[in-house]
């Protein structure tokens, strides 16, 4: 006799979970259906983007510029504590000569001169102070070792000085080395992304910058270019003659610059020393807040950390090298990217 027994259903828990999985089975078949690959920057994002990366390079740039500035500074102070240090170490030398001399001859007649022990002694001040109380030193050799004990304080304070730079130094170029790193990865980036453009999208990028640079130009000279002072016209001066000359990080001229380069080589042409970096280029001659009181010849300064400067162009421009893939050109103050801090009159 057949057997009619009715098939066991699936429990409801087992239910929920076939469910459960067809579902999010469904769903990242939907997920990988509608999945598109990833959309090519347009020419306006790439810009942003290289814009953005080139600020950051030349925040890295005025920081290398300081490193190496110091770098050049300790090399010169420490070049000058070794000169003077190897032309105190030959007078130390004629002193201990001249001091052995005259007990030489006291020694050779018979006297016994406790200056003799200077040689032996490995603590010479101590020596000294116990030798300038005996009775055989005479009022010479007192003085010759009061000399002696003084130059070698004085040699061993400018060793230690002299130590201490070097180690300022050594730390100073691991600081320029990474700065420089740094540097050259932003620009690396950067290039990699305008090499991702079109040969249209370059060309319109291009033609963007040139419209922008003729237009200040004509605007600057329609302006107002009365000078800050004789030789804020003669700076001024300067840095037109250098109008096209391309933008390369850490340069001073004269036939490339960053942005603080052009303005220390600028005001260099017209007899004045500035310093090299921009944000210490900010600590120099009077400071000005107001646009409207500028004149030509000005430094001016953008961004928070003032990591860019420019010379004051007149009718709310500024010349200046603006960052890598340009060159020295006119622009307004309005379109640097970041914001205007302040004017300095030097």
């Amino acid at each position: 006799m057949a057997s009619h027994r009715r098939p066991k259903q699936p429990s409801r828990a087992r239910v929920s979970v076939l469910t459960t999985v067809a579902a999010a089975a469904v769903a990242v078949s939907a997920q990988a259906a509608n999945a598109a690959p990833s959309a090519k920057p347009s020419k306006d994002e790439v810009k942003s983007k290289v814009d953005n990366l080139y600020e950051k390079a030349e925040q890295a740039t005025e920081k290398y510029n300081g490193a190496k500035e110091k770098q050049e500074k300790l090399q010169k102070e420490i070049s000058t504590i070794q000169d003077n240090v190897a032309r105190g170490q030959q007078e130390l030398n004629k002193l201990r000569d001249g001091l052995g001399s005259m007990a030489a001859g006291q020694y050779r007649t018979g006297g016994i001169d406790p200056s003799l022990q200077l040689f032996l002694s490995a603590d010479p001040d101590d020596y000294l102070d116990k030798a300038s109380t005996l009775d055989q030193l005479s009022g010479q050799q007192v003085e010759a070792l009061k000399k002696i004990q003084d130059k070698q304080r004085e040699l061993t304070q400018e060793r230690s000085e002299a130590s201490s730079k070097l180690k300022d130094l050594a730390a100073t170029r691991t600081e320029l080395g990474n700065k420089k790193k740094e540097v050259q990865g932003k620009l690396a980036e950067a290039q990699r992304l305008l090499n991702s453009l079109t040969a249209a999208e370059k060309a319109a990028l291009a033609a963007e910058q040139d419209r922008a640079s003729r237009a200040s130009a004509d605007r600057v000279q329609l302006g107002n270019s009365t000078p800050a002072s004789g030789r804020a016209g003669a700076a001024f001066s300067a840095a037109q003659s250098k109008v096209g000359t391309p933008y390369v990080y850490g340069a001073t001229g004269p036939s490339s610059f960053d942005c603080s380069g052009l303005t220390s080589w600028a005001y260099a042409q017209a007899g004045v020393s500035i310093p090299r970096t921009s944000e210490a280029q900010a600590n120099i001659g009077t400071r000005i807040y107001s646009q409207s009181q500028l004149q030509v010849g000005d430094l001016v300064f953008f961004f928070n950390d003032l990591h860019h400067v420019g010379l004051y162009a007149g009718n709310g421009q500024t010349l200046h090298a603006p960052r890598p893939g340009t060159a020295v050109r006119y622009e307004s103050m309005n379109t640097i990217g970041g914001p205007f801090m302040f004017g300095i009159r030097v």
